[in-house]
């Protein structure tokens, strides 16, 4: 029997994202984990209305991020780790990147996009020049890549108190290149983004203790001199911005800044050949679409075509469960 469930999840889905937004602006993840447990309780922790936090709690309840017993709510698993400050996996902080006016705005104006193929935003949208949008990024997303970052650097495998050189191009908040010079104690990294950027790589490298072997290169990905030449390059989450003849300029750059034997590794989210699954890696599409002028969620039959004839010898495609995202690890001759 047909039912309109779907098209009301869908047309309301804007107040699952709001609700989640003042539960994180209230604490209220935060109260219950130090043991504020019902609306009166909630609302004195969180200085609210015993009502609103009533409501807004059972909301919350419905949506599966808390528990209710009787008249106490209590943290499911995954919001006692993401949603609850001081968790070292605490992702309140997205906010202040994925709900940017400029993300935001962008699919507002998606009908346009589609109709244009590729942002209505701006020209460039998002990947427009030096734009602040990427540190906000860079300060809000890090506990999101946490794991990717640990399951990249297991791929760069090897002794892991051999010399390295490692570039990280585009590196935002750092973190990749960072994981791998923890892991590898005597690995060099060089991290590659707009000035401005880099300002909070230092910072994570700092705060990990590894800046003195964090070196910094401001500017373009494009038009900056990469210099090397480096055992592994790091392209992560970087890519899926551009078009395919770009992606190929970044491949190519990638290839001479390589020793030879060196690897590329690249982060993505790269969908089935069907472009329709696993959803949560595929619907990344939608978001280059109403973000980006060429950008998309590229097959692997892509990318190991763009590395190719970028001339690199041999791509390989590497899952990194439990997360929405997965690598290519491409090798130069």
């Amino acid at each position: 029997m047909a039912s309109p469930a779907l098209f009301f999840d869908t047309i309301n889905a804007f107040q699952r994202t709001e609700a989640l937004r003042a539960a994180v602006e209230l604490e209220l993840f935060t109260h219950i984990s130090k043991g504020a447990g019902t609306a009166p309780e909630l609302a004195a922790a969180s200085g609210a209305s015993a009502r609103g936090v009533r409501i807004l709690a059972d909301y919350l309840t419905i949506l599966g991020f808390i528990t209710k017993t009787g008249e106490r709510y209590e943290l499911t698993p995954d919001s006692a780790v993401f949603l609850t400050r001081g968790s070292p996996a605490y992702l309140g902080g997205a906010f202040e990147f994925l709900l940017t006016p400029q993300i935001r705005d962008s699919f507002g104006k998606l009908t346009a996009a589609v109709r244009k193929g590729g942002t209505a935003f701006s020209d460039e949208g998002t990947v427009s020049h030096d734009n602040p949008v990427w540190v906000a990024f860079a300060r809000a997303m890090g506990p999101m890549m946490m794991m990717p970052a640990q399951l990249l650097s297991e791929l760069v495998g090897g002794d892991r108190d051999r010399p390295l050189r490692v570039l990280d191009v585009a590196a935002g908040h750092g973190l990749f290149g960072i994981q791998i010079a923890k892991d590898y104690p005597n690995a060099h990294v060089t991290a590659l983004d707009w000035a401005n950027v880099l300002a909070v790589a230092s910072e994570n490298a700092k705060r990990e203790g590894v800046s003195a072997r964090h070196a910094l290169i401001p500017g373009s990905a494009f038009e900056a001199d990469w210099g090397g030449p480096y055992d592994v390059v790091l392209l992560t989450n970087f890519l899926h911005h551009f078009d395919v003849p770009t992606c190929e300029r970044i491949a190519a750059k990638a290839l001479a800044a390589l020793v030879p034997g060196g690897r590329a590794l690249t982060l993505e989210f790269i969908p089935n050949p069907d472009r329709v699954s696993p959803p949560p890696t595929a619907s990344f599409a939608l978001t280059m679409l109403a973000s980006t002028a060429h950008g998309d969620a590229y097959t692997f039959a892509e990318y190991e075509g763009i590395f190719a004839r970028a001339g690199f010898a041999r791509s390989e495609f590497r899952p990194l469960p439990p997360t929405s995202q997965q690598a290519v690890v491409s090798y130069k001759s």
